[in-house]
């Protein structure tokens, strides 16, 4: 399977550590093998050289050209609407869910503990009952 996320001018990068960690960032160069300069003014990003260990490329790509100062970085990503295209990916969903369940109180992950028992009673209550009708039926 072919590569589809490069390292390229325009592309959205996810924050991965680091101190601006969990925001997004669009790549204005590369510096060398190793960083990136990276600007998110949207997400509260400083422009910033970056490591590229830290950050995992999103699929998300915006057109700007080498080198462009913040403000037409912030023009792009606007226009584009690079920040409702995250929010709306499973990743970031994804991202914020574990956020979620890392913050839960021990009464929370009991009443979740209990809601999965309970939803898991009534899914194998109805298929019993389903295998039962076509066992009677003799296609089973």
């Amino acid at each position: 399977m072919p590569f589809k996320k490069f390292v390229e001018i325009g592309r959205a990068a996810y924050l991965a550590d680091g101190p601006e960690a969990g925001k997004i960032a669009a790549i204005v160069n590369v510096i060398d093998q190793n960083r990136v300069l990276i600007d998110g003014p949207t997400s509260g990003v400083i422009r910033q050289a970056y490591p590229m260990k830290q950050i995992h490329l999103t699929p998300i790509r915006v057109k700007f050209p080498f080198n462009a100062p913040t403000k037409i970085v912030r023009k792009e990503l606007e226009a584009n609407k690079v920040n409702e295209q995250w929010s709306a990916s499973t990743w970031s969903k994804r991202l914020e869910m574990k956020k979620r369940r890392a913050n839960l109180t021990d009464l929370e992950r009991f009443m979740l503990r209990k809601a999965k028992t309970a939803r898991n009673k009534i899914v194998a209550k109805a298929l019993n009952a389903k295998k039962r009708e076509l066992r009677k039926a003799g296609k089973l």
